[in-house]
């Protein structure tokens, strides 16, 4: 009765440790999952920043839209008016050319009463100089008229300069009135230019003010969807923060549950273990023996090597962990590594292949160092495989858990217990294993541990 007792304690350990591997698997999950989702709240507030910026951005061009379209209204009045000024300037100018030419004809109409002056003049000095002949063959009673001739000639004279500067500077002036008609004729063609321009530059003004007009439309629209898109971003921010909390709080309730488990499974393992130690034989007494027997030939092999000098005890109880260059998982060496792998392995593979139970027999010192393995569990890191390394390369690893770490700390000639044996990447496997403890010199050094499946 008893030692069934024992045997369904030692099931009831066995199920509380696979269901809190899976609950720990659970938990790590979750908690990578609250670590994602926090990720995700800190990108939901970046983009809540953002869309707070766009619907700021927005905002503001509605503003600019409706303030660029106010200033394109009163500059298109403001250049309405000017453009209308120009236009009349060109037409003044072209008008301008037609008083101009007026003008020119005036000058031209005395141009020629000055040629006819001068002409005047010339006959007029002509009629002076006969009648001072005349007045000469006359003698003394014609010498008054002689005077009066001669004043006539020199008035002509004088008429004829008169005539002549009149005409030079009609002349001038009427080069100067043709060059400055010339000028006008140019700039009434510019101006004629001008005003096409004027035509297409009032087309692109009124082209301007429909496009603001439906740029600020649009800028309304864009107000609009950031203003709906900054409400969704609100909803599902407060969704987020929601479902964290659910799942921090589904976290702590999982882990809970694993606590309790957990110490479900030390309590059942406790039973079994007071189990193991009584007289009756159970279907664990055959691997409890031979635990006992691999121990002790461990323990005579490396007394043996202490008291032949061939392994120093700083070796054996060397905690100067070195790690191994590029191993994933991390593997360390110490002073008594070369010993175990050359010496301690053949027989670990020895009695692993015993029994087809048994998965394998290994050591572990106080800190969960294994310095070696069985051969099938000793197999060369292979690189980026941290998988595989994890369940085929296990020696020279250090490994610890709350049943090993019991077995490390406790007192008695073996422990039985049900673990879980971590394969890595959240893997597990439950075991049932055998503890011995070994002493050397007097120290504690570890545990001979074979571990099997029931």
């Amino acid at each position: 009765m008893l030692a069934d007792l024992g045997e369904r304690s030692g099931d009831i350990a066995l199920q509380c440790s696979e269901t809190a591997g899976f609950l720990g698997e659970l938990n790590r999950r979750i908690q990578g999952d609250a670590a994602r989702l926090t990720d995700l709240e800190r990108n939901m507030d970046m983009l809540a920043a953002s869309q707070a910026e766009s619907v700021a951005a927005a905002q503001e061009l509605s503003l600019t839209s409706r303030r660029a379209g106010r200033i394109i209204a009163d500059g298109h009045e403001v250049i309405g008016l000017s453009l209308g000024e120009v236009a009349g300037l060109v037409e003044h100018v072209t008008g301008l050319e037609g008083h101009l030419r007026q003008f020119l004809t005036v000058i031209e109409a005395v141009g020629s009463i000055s040629e006819d002056l001068g002409a005047i003049a010339r006959q007029t000095r002509l009629l002076g100089i006969n009648a001072a002949i005349e007045a000469a063959r006359g003698g003394e009673a014609t010498l008054g008229f002689a005077v009066v001739a001669e004043e006539i000639r020199r008035l002509a004279g004088q008429a004829g300069e008169s005539a002549a500067s009149v005409g030079d500077k009609l002349g001038q002036l009427d080069r100067d009135a043709r060059r400055l008609i010339g000028g006008v004729e140019a700039n009434i063609v510019r101006g004629r230019e001008a005003g096409t321009h004027i035509d297409r530059l009032r087309l692109g003004m009124a082209e301007i003010a429909s496009l603001v007009t439906q740029f600020g439309e649009r800028s309304e629209v864009i107000v609009t969807c950031t203003d709906a898109a900054d409400g969704d971003v609100a909803a599902l921010r407060h969704g987020l923060a929601d479902f964290s909390r659910s799942s921090n709080e589904s976290a702590a309730r999982v882990d809970a549950a694993r606590g309790q488990l957990e110490g479900l499974e030390g309590m059942a393992n406790a039973m079994l273990n007071t189990t193991a130690h009584g007289p009756q034989k159970t279907r664990n007494s055959r691997y409890i023996a031979l635990a006992e027997e691999g121990a002790e030939e461990v323990r005579a092999l490396i007394e043996g090597a202490l008291d032949e000098g061939r392994l120093s005890v700083e070796a054996l109880f060397d905690t100067d962990y070195r790690r191994i260059d590029r191993s994933d998982p991390a593997q360390y060496m110490n002073g008594f590594t070369p010993f175990a792998d050359t010496v301690l392995r053949p027989v670990l593979d020895r009695h692993t292949g015993e029994d087809s139970a048994v998965i394998g027999c290994c050591l572990i010192d106080m800190n969960g160092y294994l310095p070696t393995h069985i051969s099938a569990r000793s197999q060369p890191q292979r690189p980026d495989a941290r998988a595989w390394n994890m369940e085929h390369a296990r020696n020279r690893q250090i490994f610890m858990d709350s049943q090993t770490r019991r077995a490390l700390d406790g007192a008695g000639d073996f422990f039985l217990f049900t673990y879980r044996q971590d394969l890595g990447e959240g893997r597990y496997r439950a075991l049932r294993s055998v503890f011995v403890p070994l002493v050397f010199a007097g120290r504690r050094w570890g545990l001979y541990e074979v571990g099997y499946l029931i």
